[in-house]
């Protein structure tokens, strides 16, 4: 079984997850920082107030209670980044079992792989259903007209143009009209099926390549054997 599971390098989530960790220790430690000046500055005014109108204790007792709530901000904050780094790593391990398996995904490109790939899409009734396949310079490289069955329904593309020639792998624009009798279209919702590949963590979304086609894993609809 070929593919590959990783995590980007750069601009990662190990490296996302890294920042927000020493953005949450600098803050940390400039909070002591001034933590620390607020103490000196309320002892030097205990030490030097006036014994006939001695300072509101209201004022820095709330000012204390502030600091403390400020520390726990911050340190929840840490243990947030940590329970997302270990959910982000569960979910990659998770979706290595689908690298080399047929997975169903919703998107608008399909994943032309070894010259072949798969559409599937549903119709209420027996109609006619044109579809059309674009590269990535917006061409229209091959059409189909189909007569399709109630309910659902799979096209399979050879990989050749209009013209007869080899396309090259990669990911393909699709579109799938209904063909009503009267010349009215209308768009039916598709989904596509090709091959897992790889699975990455791309600052911090979890994406499943299929061939060139990269998407983010919640656009897995199906996953089969």
């Amino acid at each position: 079984m070929s593919g590959t599971v990783q995590s980007t390098s750069g601009a990662g989530a190990g490296s996302t997850a890294s920042a927000i960790s020493q953005t949450g220790t600098s803050a940390l430690g400039s909070l002591n920082s001034n933590f620390s000046d607020f103490l000196s500055l309320l002892m030097t005014q205990l030490q030097n107030q006036d014994p006939s109108s001695p300072m509101d204790s209201n004022q820095f007792t709330t000012e204390l209670v502030q600091f403390s709530s400020v520390e726990q901000q911050i340190n929840t904050n840490g243990d947030l980044t940590q329970l997302i780094q270990l959910t982000q790593a569960s979910q990659v391990e998770q979706s290595a079992s689908m690298i080399g398996k047929p997975v169903t995904v919703t998107s608008n490109q399909l994943s032309l792989q070894k010259g072949t790939a798969a559409i599937n899409f549903n119709t209420t009734g027996a109609e006619p259903v044109g579809i059309a396949i674009y590269n990535g310079s917006g061409a229209q490289v091959q059409t189909a007209t189909l007569n399709s069955n109630a309910g659902a329904n799979t096209w399979t593309w050879n990989g050749k143009s209009a013209t007869g020639a080899t396309m090259p792998d990669g990911p393909y624009k699709v579109t799938v009209t209904a063909l009503g009798v009267s010349g009215a279209t209308s768009q039916v919702p598709f989904t596509v099926t090709g091959t897992a590949t790889s699975v990455v963590n791309n600052a911090g979304t979890v994406q499943v390549q299929m061939g060139g086609l990269t998407l983010p894993f919640s656009a897995v609809d199906s996953v089969g054997n």
